[in-house]
């Protein structure tokens, strides 16, 4: 027989003070309450419960493995109900990875807000470029940018960000606007070669056509935070999602050309080892994060501006 069973049922027989009342409250029948105590006193080698026809006692024993039994059912009550509330209170160590520019601009105000509704949950942040492995360094979930490879890991999407050609509105008046995606042959145009193909731009025309340009310019990076920074100061075009450009959009310091021919978007995905089971923190974390960026993301709202 199971001991924790057993002890259990020897406990509420000793607060009952019979056997048939303490299997009506488990729901069992008076004679397997009582082959639980005495699995217990057989193994114990000792008796626990004096018996007679109109009344049982805790025997000395009985007294002092009682209250060692309703101190180890409390433990393990206590303990049960501490990972249980992992799943239904967001509370404990949530750890993510994030790419820099969107963990610096998106990310870390968000969780920022999100501490402030659950204080019980501590945040580990790990800002890197390049794919995390999330399994292997124990991250609770990562933030991925674009297409995401075959893998066990479940990828909720999160948002989709265009991409767009723009530039600072005096290189435009120093330089011209390039009409059509040929154009840019003619222009500054600043590359990031972290990804690929680095040196060609990819566009669909109104009409639905693949058009690809290779381009040039006197100025590249590996990411794209510097290349955002030189297209503000005037050095040339840039090709950038709106998650990045976004803010400087909506205040003028770049604008967009060739709005009529179209780019492949950036989509975000959060990236977690696990569907079933989500822990709360994980859980409440994604769903915030996922009503900051539906339907539109704000990042978008340079479009209304």
């Amino acid at each position: 027989m199971d001991k924790l069973t057993s002890m259990k049922v020897f406990a509420r027989v000793a607060k009952s003070g019979s056997f048939a009342g303490a299997a009506k409250d488990l729901g069992i029948s008076r004679a397997m309450a009582t082959k639980h105590v005495m699995f217990l006193e057989n193994s114990l080698g000792v008796r626990l419960l004096n018996r007679t026809t109109r009344k049982i006692s805790l025997t000395e024993a009985g007294t002092a493995y009682l209250e060692r039994c309703q101190q180890i059912l409390e433990d393990i009550e206590e303990t049960e109900l501490s990972v249980t509330q992992l799943h239904t209170e967001p509370q404990g160590l949530l750890r993510i990875s994030t790419p820099p520019f969107f963990g610096t601009f998106h990310l870390a105000p968000t969780i920022a807000a999100y501490l402030e509704q659950y204080p019980k949950v501590r945040v580990d942040l790990v800002v890197r470029g390049g794919l995390v492995d999330v399994v292997a360094e124990g991250l609770d979930l990562a933030i991925r940018l674009g297409e995401q490879p075959d893998s066990s890991l479940i990828a909720r999407r999160l948002a989709s960000s265009p991409r767009v050609v723009c530039g600072a509105p005096g290189y435009f008046e120093k330089h011209g606007i390039p009409e059509t995606p040929q154009d840019l042959r003619q222009h500054n145009c600043l590359v990031n070669w972290g990804f690929e193909p680095h040196d060609y731009w990819r566009f669909t025309d109104p009409d639905g056509e693949a058009i690809t340009v290779r381009v040039a310019g006197s100025f590249q990076a590996n990411t794209a935070d510097p290349l955002r920074l030189a297209a503000i100061h005037g050095l040339g075009l840039v090709v950038l999602p709106t998650y990045i450009v976004g803010q400087d959009l909506k205040k003028s310091r770049l604008v967009t050309v060739l709005e009529n021919y179209g780019l492949p978007s950036m989509d975000i995905f959060a990236v977690y080892p696990h569907r079933r089971h989500l822990s709360a923190k994980v859980r409440t974390f994604l769903d915030f994060l996922t009503e900051r960026l539906h339907p539109v993301p704000y990042w978008e709202k340079w479009r209304a501006a």
